[in-house]
C-alpha cells in the first residue's frame, strides 16, 4: 500500500463500518500499489486497456480487442426511411398472386401507422433474377449490386420492436428506443480506439436533403465520454470546413495557440475534466487534420476510372458515389466506423414510400446502386474488403398491404439487411419471412443480434464491452444478443 494512503471511516447504508482510502482508491488501484518490480509493471500493462475503457479517459489510442478480429473497420450504408424487402431482396410470388385481396387470416396480425383495416395486399412490380454462383435472387432495382452478390450475405429475417421512424432509428443505432444512449459507432470507438492519429475515428456523412426523424442523437456518444462522439461531415464537395491555415498564420504559431488552449483547459476543475480532455483532444485532432486531412478528402487524386466506378461523375449517383468513395479513402487511412446515409428530409425524400413504392424506390435505388457496388468492388480489388465490414439496410421494411393504393407503410416484423466483407461468408441467404413477407419465421434476427455480430467481427465481446452508468454496467446489446453464426 502506498505510504501516504490514509484510511477513514465512512458509514454504509446498512450501518456497517467500512474503511476507504481518503483519495477513494479503487480495488484495482490498491492491487497496483501492492505490487512492485516487474510484477507491478506487468499488472499495470494488463490493466491499462481496461482502465481506459472503464474510467472513460479521453484517449483514442488503439486498444487490443477481446478476441481475434476479422474486421478492423465498419462502413454502414444506412438506407434511411425503410427500404422495402419486397422490392429489393425478398421475392414473394404468393403476394403477387394475392394482389388486391385481403390478407389471409392465417398470416396473423400486424400493427401499422397508416394502413387502414380494409387495406388490400400490394404485389410487387419488380422482377427478381438469380445472380452469381450462389444464385441469390436480387431485384432489378440493383443491377450493379447484383454483380457483387457472391460477396454479400443477405439476412431476410431481420426484425425490430418499433414501427415509427425515430424509435426504430434509435434502436438500429443504439439498441434502445430512446435518445441518450451511445450509438454502435461510439461503442466501437470506445472498445478499440482509433488507428488514425490525423483523422476522426467515427464519421457520419448525412444526406444533403436534410435531417432525419431521430436527428443527430441517434449517431451520438450518449453517456460515454465526449471523446467518442462522431464527426459529422458536411454534404457537398467540402465535407470539412476550415482545414487550411488562415492567411498569415504559420504552423508554429498555430501550435503555440493550441498549447495555450490546452494549458487553460487542463486547469479546469476536476468535475469537468473529462469534458475538457475531450475538448483538448478535438483541438489536437483539428490541428493534425489541417496537416493531413486535405489530402485524404481530395477525391481529385482518384483516377477517372475509379470515380466512374462509383458513379461520382454523373447524375443521379454523383452525391452518394462521392461519399462512398470518400468512405473507402477513410477506411484506407484507419478510420474505424463510417456511416453513409441515403435519404434525408421528410417522407418521400427518404426510402419512406407511403404514396408510391415504384416512384420512390426506382429513384433511391438509381442514386445508390452503382455507388454501393463500386464501393464493394473497389474495396475488394484493393484488398480492403477482407477487414472492412460493410452493412446495408434501414430501420425497418415496408408493409405487404398497400397504403394509398400504391405505397407501403412502415413494417418492423420482418425485413432485409445485408453484410459483406470483414469475415462474412458471402453468397448466401440467412433466414426467411413468410410467404407474403409479413413476419420473420426462420432464423429471426433482432437488431441486438446484428449488433452482437458486428462487435464479434471486430473482436469485441458484448459482455466485456461495458461502461458504468447510473449504477449499472451498460452495454450496446442491453439484454442479450446472439452472434449470427450462419453469416460467418
Amino acid at each position: 500500500m502506498s505510504r501516504d494512503t490514509v484510511y477513514q471511516y465512512e458509514p454504509m447504508h446498512h450501518h456497517e463500518p467500512e474503511y476507504r482510502p481518503a483519495h477513494r482508491a479503487s480495488r484495482r488501484r490498491m492491487l497496483q500499489d501492492a505490487c512492485c518490480g516487474f510484477g507491478g509493471l506487468a499488472l499495470n500493462t494488463m490493466l491499462a486497456s481496461d482502465d481506459v475503457r472503464a474510467e472513460g479517459r479521453a484517449s483514442l489510442s488503439p486498444l487490443p480487442a477481446h478476441s481475434q478480429a476479422r474486421a478492423k473497420s465498419v462502413i454502414f450504408l444506412f438506407m434511411a426511411g425503410g427500404p422495402s424487402h419486397l422490392e429489393t431482396f425478398d421475392p414473394k410470388p404468393l403476394l403477387n398472386r394475392l394482389h388486391g385481396q385481403k390478407r389471409p387470416a392465417e398470416f396473423g396480425e400486424a400493427r401499422y401507422q397508416f394502413v387502414e383495416t380494409d387495406a388490400r395486399l400490394l404485389g410487387s412490380q419488380r422482377r427478381f433474377r438469380k445472380h452469381g454462383q450462389s444464385g441469390t435472387e436480387v431485384s432489378d432495382l440493383f443491377p450493379h449490386t447484383a454483380k457483387c452478390i457472391d460477396d454479400i450475405a443477405v439476412i431476410r429475417s431481420m426484425y425490430g420492436d418499433m414501427v415509427v421512424h425515430s424509435a426504430a432509428q434509435y434502436e438500429l443505432f443504439s439498441g434502445r428506443l430512446n435518445p441518450g444512449f451511445p450509438s454502435i459507432g461510439s461503442w466501437v470507438l470506445y472498445g478499440l480506439g482509433s488507428e488514425s492519429s490525423s483523422l476522426p475515428a467515427y464519421v457520419v456523412m448525412p444526406d444533403p436533403l436534410g435531417a432525419l426523424e431521430a436527428g443527430q442523437p441517434m449517431y451520438m456518444h450518449g453517456f460515454l465520454p465526449a471523446t467518442y462522439q462522431p464527426t459529422m461531415f458536411r454534404p457537398g464537395t467540402q465535407p470539412v470546413l476550415n482545414l487550411n491555415l488562415p492567411a498569415g498564420v504559420s504552423i508554429s504559431q498555430r501550435q503555440k495557440t493550441l498549447g495555450l488552449i490546452q494549458d487553460l483547459n487542463r486547469a479546469a476543475p476536476d468535475h469537468v475534466q473529462d469534458e475538457f480532455a475531450a475538448r483538448i483532444s478535438s483541438y489536437d485532432l483539428a490541428f493534425r487534420m489541417q496537416m493531413q486531412a486535405p489530402e485524404a478528402l481530395d477525391l481529385s487524386q482518384e483516377t477517372r476510372e475509379t470515380q466512374e466506378l462509383y458513379g461520382a461523375t454523373e447524375k443521379p449517383t454523383e452525391d452518394y458515389g462521392r461519399r462512398c468513395l470518400l468512405a473507402r479513402r477513410l477506411v484506407e487511412r484507419g478510420v474505424r466506423f463510417i456511416c453513409v446515409v441515403s435519404g434525408g428530409g421528410p417522407g418521400n425524400m427518404q426510402w419512406d414510400a407511403h404514396q408510391d413504392i415504384e416512384e420512390n424506390h426506382l429513384r433511391k435505388a438509381a442514386e445508390t446502386d452503382k455507388p454501393v457496388a463500386g464501393l464493394l468492388t473497389d474495396l475488394k480489388r484493393r484488398g480492403l474488403l477482407d477487414d472492412t465490414l460493410v452493412v446495408w439496410g434501414g430501420e425497418f421494411g415496408r408493409s405487404p398491404e398497400a397504403q394509398a393504393g400504391r405505397g407501403r407503410d412502415h413494417h418492423n416484423l420482418g425485413f432485409t439487411m445485408w453484410l459483406a466483407g470483414g469475415g462474412i461468408r458471402g453468397g448466401q441467404v440467412v433466414g426467411a419471412t413468410d410467404d407474403i413477407g409479413l413476419r420473420a419465421i426462420e432464423q429471426p434476427c433482432h437488431f441486438r443480434d446484428l449488433h452482437t455480430t458486428i462487435l464479434h467481427q471486430l473482436g469485441l465481446d458484448q459482455h466485456q464491452l461495458t461502461y458504468p452508468h447510473l449504477g449499472r454496467n451498460e452495454r450496446l446489446t442491453f439484454v442479450e444478443g446472439r452472434v449470427i453464426r450462419e453469416l460467418l
